[in-house]
């Protein structure tokens, strides 16, 4: 069995920087217990409006950012920036854009209404890591995605970025948690995921219906070379499609020392 020694996070929330939550508390335990175990980590979140950046001691990057990002026949520039949980030894990097992510909250405003454009936010997130990745001249052997920020990695790096040679010998793994949003993707949604590489009939299953978690969920699992079940009660909806597709699948483990089971896992994808 080949052993994976680069592993690429990418986290819709991280803790510190948000608050604790399953998804933020994976993202930031999860790559310090891997690096720890001998293993290359690098992470990436979104620059959401809610983090404070001269506390958490966020500077750009220059030499990553200064890239534009077509979606939707529309230009958006790409910021990097980084900052370091010093306890941990780890590096974060952080997606930003003044259009999508600095607005004060994360995916919801104030009153809890989900935003309409978190569609546009994630295609943006997602490409956004892609592009800095290359950029650092790093070859991740496995890309385990978490939070459904994350969801459309597994397509893009299976169909888009599959020539690549940063990315073509990559495993992805995407985690389930109980992060379901509750507002619909636009119609439009399968329309702009189109890239070179991705086909109509690779979004197909989107047109059918509302865009709705689940549908997104499967479209992750759809171009994983593995799934993880991260919490307990994740949708059953979920768990049921995963069961169909055949995929590797780690089912969710209640020892708190997790980090065992997840890179023996990583190393099993390959």
């Amino acid at each position: 069995m080949k052993k994976v020694n680069k592993v690429l996070y990418i986290s819709q929330e991280i803790f510190p920087y948000l608050p604790s939550s399953p998804v933020a508390d994976m993202g930031r335990y999860l790559p310090q217990a891997v690096q720890d175990r001998g293993r290359e980590t690098r992470t990436f979140m979104p620059k959401f409006g809610a983090i404070n950046e001269r506390r958490n001691q966020l500077h750009e990057v220059i030499r990553l950012s200064g890239m534009n990002l077509i979606i939707d026949d529309t230009d958006h520039p790409l910021i990097i920036k980084v900052a370091s949980i010093q306890a941990a030894r780890l590096q974060v990097y952080f997606i930003d854009n003044e259009d999508f992510f600095r607005r004060k909250n994360t995916i919801a405003d104030s009153d809890e209404v989900e935003y309409s454009d978190n569609d546009e936010r994630t295609i943006f997130f997602v490409r956004g890591v892609m592009e800095t990745v290359k950029k650092l001249r790093w070859t991740p052997d496995v890309i385990h995605c978490l939070g459904w920020m994350s969801a459309l990695a597994p397509l893009y790096i299976k169909k888009a970025y599959n020539q690549d040679p940063f990315f073509k010998n990559s495993k992805v793994i995407y985690s389930l948690f109980q992060d379901d949003f509750k507002q619909p993707f636009r119609s439009l949604f399968a329309d702009k995921l189109l890239l070179d590489g991705i086909e109509p009939t690779d979004v197909a299953q989107l047109k059918k219906g509302d865009i709705d978690y689940v549908e997104l969920t499967k479209l992750a699992i759809d171009y994983s070379d593995g799934v993880i079940q991260s919490v307990p009660g994740t949708n059953p909806d979920v768990l049921q499609y995963i069961g169909s597709t055949g995929k590797k699948f780690l089912p969710y483990k209640e020892d708190e020392d997790y980090a065992d089971d997840y890179v023996r896992f990583y190393d099993s994808v390959m």
